[in-house]
């Protein structure tokens, strides 16, 4: 007798092709036999160990940060030191918060932003300090005209160094996490991160500085140094540098979308970016030389508004982000990889929160509601790679890997669907607008009313039961087993059985039912 839970298993459903191309059309022709053997380099074994290039990056930027610390306290002195710390670090839990709402729909990875954060506290602030003031003491000999050298060096050196230092970071997260790095919003996020980290360490050193100089002059309160120069660069404008840099990742940004083919543009928009991004950051910092009321007209001028049309575009592309899902998604859906209700919740922002919250609240425990809808998010964020890869796709963004990375985040898709899509659609009908149930009675999550939903069947309940002494499999469930309770509904698009158990990428399939659309 065969095992009822592999009679179950169904076929995954056939890949959408792209614009009526086959397959094959898209991914390019196979390479010759013999062309792609792999051949494993006998040395550089060490450099290619993730952990070890992991530790190298750490290590490095730890080194620098020593440095910077010892740099720093030598001009400030330790009490300035600490009162710089402690007045820079003010800005930058939210400046973070900012970026990260940015990046909600499609979240890139902690590793990358926390990378980004200490390139440019570290790596970024150590080149900045050490080139500028070798450049500023340079001009300073040559032309035997300290004051002029300090201008000079603000408003030529610092934008140059500064800028290139932290875009440095952009372009290496750009080049070796390319699939974390698809679009505007990654790039605004990135450079975002970098600035952040930039300004914390450069603000310590002016605050600590300002401070070191209140001491020597016993100036205190509303009238210190320190206060004047809190009251600049963390009130009025801890926005800056961001703004900045985000100029070069918004070039990075959109030369992740432009089309292959358009090589000359993939490398004109970021130097773009790069030179905008100077030419704010010198006009910035020359804004004082302009006249008593230069910096004041520079600021309300240009960076007021240079700073809201760049919020603009970070939301706007935000906004493109869900309307990609909900044009791309379909075309899923009706091959059965989603149910018909998904593409609509996974293009709003409430559903997707309503659906994880959903999701935590039915399982029994927090332990498994926390794994529950952290299986949604990664639903979500899947999702959200597969709609943007496809949309790339279109445009002739891709390289020939594309149906390899469209197969893996669909396998994904399947390993947590059985998880995320009732949750999904269930939250996809309690986001609908009003009157669109015509009169259906909602699904209830716990399998009680008329509806199918996620919970416990007290008796008999018709789906997929996990519990002590139960294979998943298809059938009924009794007892008290956490299934998919079936009373006498389900929503459109949902039925049971349609979310078999996840089986590897590949595999042979044991039947060639397809779920239904």
């Amino acid at each position: 007798m065969s095992d009822p839970s592999m009679q179950h298993q169904q076929a995954r459903p056939a890949v959408p092709v792209l614009h009526e191309q086959r397959l094959d059309e898209v991914l390019g022709a196979a390479p010759e036999r013999g062309r792609g053997r792999y051949r494993p380099h006998r040395v550089g074994m060490v450099w290619r160990s993730r952990v070890f290039r992991a530790g190298a990056v750490i290590v490095v930027l730890a080194l620098c940060w020593l440095v910077i610390l010892a740099l720093v306290r030598e001009q400030t002195g330790p009490e300035g030191f600490l009162v710089g710390l402690g007045l820079a670090v003010l800005p930058v839990p939210l400046l973070m918060a900012a970026f990260r709402w940015l990046d909600r729909v499609e979240p890139g990875p902690w590793r990358n932003l926390l990378f980004s954060f200490a390139w440019g506290a570290c790596a970024a602030a150590l080149v900045a300090i050490i080139a500028n003031s070798f450049a500023t003491r340079w001009i300073a000999t040559a032309t035997a005209d300290p004051a002029s050298a300090d201008t000079l060096g603000a408003t030529v050196i610092a934008p140059v160094v500064e800028e290139s230092a932290k875009a440095a970071a952009v372009l290496l997260i750009f080049l070796f996490r390319r699939r974390e790095f698809s679009g505007v919003v990654d790039g605004v996020v990135v450079a975002g991160f970098t600035a952040t980290g930039f300004a914390f360490t450069e603000n310590i050193l002016y605050l600590g500085n300002a401070f070191g100089e209140d001491q020597l002059s016993g100036n205190s309160g509303f009238a210190s140094v320190t206060a004047g120069t809190f009251f600049v660069r963390i009130v009025m404008s801890p926005f800056a540098h961001p703004l900045f840099t985000v100029l070069t990742g918004l070039g990075f940004g959109f030369a992740a979308v432009s089309a292959r083919r358009h090589r000359a543009r993939r490398i004109a928009l970021p130097l773009l970016g790069l030179l905008l991004a100077m030419g704010l950051h010198a006009l910035w910092n020359g804004s004082s030389s302009f006249g008593p009321y230069g910096f004041y007209a520079v600021y309300g001028i240009v960076m007021v508004p240079a700073f809201g049309l760049v919020t603009w575009l970070g939301i706007w592309s935000r906004q493109r982000e869900l309307r990609t899902l909900a044009a791309e998604l379909p075309a899923y859906a009706a091959a059965g990889w989603l149910t018909p209700a998904e593409p609509s919740a996974l293009s709003s922002m409430r559903a997707r929160g309503m659906a994880r919250d959903l999701a935590r609240h039915w399982q029994p425990d927090r332990t498994r509601g926390r794994a529950a809808a952290r299986a949604v998010a990664e639903y979500e964020s899947f999702a959200t790679s597969l709609a943007g890869l496809r949309r790339r796709a279109r445009h002739g963004a891709v390289g020939p890997d594309f149906g390899a990375r469209e197969r893996e985040l669909l396998h994904h898709l399947w390993q947590r669907r059985e998880v995320a899509a009732p949750a999904l659609a269930h939250a996809a009908l309690l986001t609908a607008r009003p009157g669109a149930h015509h009169g259906r009675p909602l699904p209830t999550p716990y399998g009680t009313g008329n509806g199918y939903g996620y919970g416990y069947a007290n008796g008999h309940g018709y789906g997929t039961g996990y519990g002590p002494g139960h294979t998943p499999g298809h059938g009924q469930t009794h007892g008290h087993i956490p299934g998919y309770g079936h009373a006498q509904g389900h929503p459109p698009g949902f039925a049971p059985g349609a979310y078999p158990p996840p089986q590897p990428y590949g595999s042979a399939p044991h039947s060639h039912r397809r779920p239904p659309s």
